[in-house]
């Protein structure tokens, strides 16, 4: 006998986030390309330009992680910003509150990257299992 199932019904999952050495990796792998294109098409004397384009990746990289990954890719996308994108390059230092707000800046995109996608996922799910989606505010 043949039985007939809906292909459509039935509750679906939240998405679950990338994990942690996945997203390190795409930080890694990221930050690395996108501050030697840096260096390549501007140079090493814009790190306001270099910072931007790392908390966008941050951001990006945010999108699909835990909130568990976020310091380690702010720290990885640090440690291009400072080792590369400034001179000199290949060295690494640490000027107190530059590289501390560099850090922050790094940190907040990653942890606003994430909360967005928290966010769209959690509105989502409430969309789907919300009774009687009508047009109005009260249902049709």
């Amino acid at each position: 006998m043949i039985e007939w199932r809906p292909l459509g019904t039935g509750s679906r999952p939240v998405p679950r986030p990338v994990a942690t050495p996945l997203v390190w990796a795409g930080a890694f792998g990221g930050a690395l390309m996108l501050v030697a294109l840096l260096n390549t098409v501007v140079g090493t004397d814009r790190p306001g330009l270099a910072l931007l384009a790392l908390s966008l990746l941050a951001a990006v990289l945010g999108l699909c992680a835990r909130f568990t990954a976020a310091p380690g890719t702010a720290f990885l996308c640090w440690l291009f910003l400072n080792g590369f994108a400034i001179p000199p390059a290949g060295i690494l230092t640490w000027v107190g509150p530059r590289d501390t707000t560099w850090l922050a800046c790094l940190l907040t995109a990653t942890l606003v990257g994430t909360a967005l996608a928290r966010l769209a996922h959690a509105r989502a799910a409430y969309r789907r299992l919300a009774p009687g989606r009508g047009d109005g505010p009260y249902g049709s």
